[in-house]
């Protein structure tokens, strides 16, 4: 008997694709390979002894509530924990208004299911956060990229496409931006904001980074300003200062859209798992994060100081490239094919990601992303060494 084929895939996930980096980085875990590819926090400065105690104490003392289900909402001592520290820092935020995520990531996947419908169209910024353009895609968003500066989003453009394309929503990552590293200024800020108000259109930002400031003054997040307040949603995650292992993010929401959130969650996983929330309550409770944080921020400062030092004599004549006031990457532009010297780099034990896969319209075959936090200022060093020789043209046999 000859078995019938059986229904096939969803195109969903075709049209969003797999995950470059994702690609890259198994590729690269290979030993030896320096890698600067992957957005990874240095695993040594987590404070596991620390974190390792809060789930004792958790287990000993809220053990069988630590193991049961919970809200969908996320525990209130978590959301009252991140409440207090985004009120802290010039955002008044009630608990009430927080949804905890299993990681940010989460949170961009659930925005997409709450705001966004076949064929809805989503403005990013060019180049943008690559799984992000994979959340939106997945829902069968229409993407299209606004045209960027050295300080982000031009104004004018955007407001030209809100205009022409009527898109539900901007995707922003508006501090120490994955992939470029760069961050959108003040008065940038307020111009987006204004743009949103006039034109009726949502704006996420995506704040991972924030707390990774090496130098320069703390910038106001987009959700402070008035005009936006009604229609910015703000993303935030403990991965990149705690641990991105446990998966914890939030989101903060005006209430329907929160409302709408928390529907779609529950059809996802029902809620974010209780021991880690409680974990990480216990883990604020008992441990200064903003001191840990503190220690990061000298080691990251001291690795982006080593790999500017050191790209003037890795990459080739008439690369550019910035200096990101904190955060995890720098963006950097060379001649020629960043694909091709990929190849070359991976054959020297050194990798990055080439910059292509992040742009949402048509690529920049000579950008690529460099990460510098993972690795010490000495192995920074031997891994520009190594792009130096990839860099260098293999003789003509």
């Amino acid at each position: 008997m000859t078995s019938a084929l059986p229904p096939t895939l969803s195109s969903r996930t075709a049209a969003a694709g797999g995950s470059a980096v994702r690609e890259i980085l198994a590729v690269t875990a290979r030993p030896g390979v320096i890698s600067f590819a992957g957005g990874l926090p240095a695993p040594e400065l987590f404070d596991v002894a620390g974190v390792a105690r809060a789930y004792e104490a958790v287990l000993a003392e809220q053990g069988r509530a630590a193991l049961q289900y919970s809200t969908t909402e996320g525990d209130p001592g978590l959301r009252a924990a991140i409440a207090g520290r985004l009120s802290a820092r010039g955002l008044p935020t009630e608990p009430d208004a927080l949804l905890v995520t299993t990681g940010s990531q989460q949170a961009l996947s659930l925005l997409a299911t709450a705001l966004l419908e076949p064929g809805d169209t989503v403005l990013v910024e060019d180049p943008s956060y690559l799984a992000a353009l994979q959340a939106f895609r997945l829902v069968g968003a229409r993407v299209l990229p606004v045209p960027c500066d050295d300080d982000g989003p031009d104004p004018e453009a955007l407001a030209g496409l809100v205009i022409r394309e009527r898109p539900k929503l901007l995707y922003t990552v508006p501090t120490f931006q994955n992939p470029t590293g760069r961050t959108i200024p003040a008065g940038r800020r307020a111009e987006l904001a204004a743009v949103a108000a006039r034109h009726g259109l949502w704006i996420v930002e995506d704040d991972p980074y924030g707390e990774l400031r090496y130098e320069g003054e703390r910038v106001p997040w987009i959700s402070t300003y008035e005009d936006a307040a009604d229609r910015v949603v703000l993303v935030g995650s403990f991965s990149k200062v705690m641990s991105p292992g446990m998966r914890l993010g939030w989101l903060r929401a005006p209430a329907a859209l929160r409302r709408a959130c928390v529907i779609a969650k529950q059809a996802t996983d029902l809620h974010t798992p209780t021991i880690v929330q409680l974990a990480a309550t216990r883990y604020l409770t008992d441990n200064d994060l903003d001191a840990h944080i503190g220690r990061v921020r000298e080691v990251y400062r001291e690795r982006r100081d080593a790999m500017l030092s050191g790209l003037p004599g890795a990459l080739p004549e008439g690369s550019r490239w910035n200096r990101p006031e904190g955060g995890m990457f720098l963006w950097a532009r060379v001649p020629g094919d960043a694909g091709e010297l990929f190849e070359r780099a991976t054959a020297q034990s050194v990798a990055f990601v080439p910059g292509a896969p992040f742009h949402a319209g048509r690529p920049d075959p000579g950008t690529l992303r460099l990460s510098f936090v993972t690795h010490t200022p000495d192995e920074i060093a031997e891994g520009l060494r190594r792009l130096a020789a990839a860099c260098v043209p293999a003789p003509v046999s």
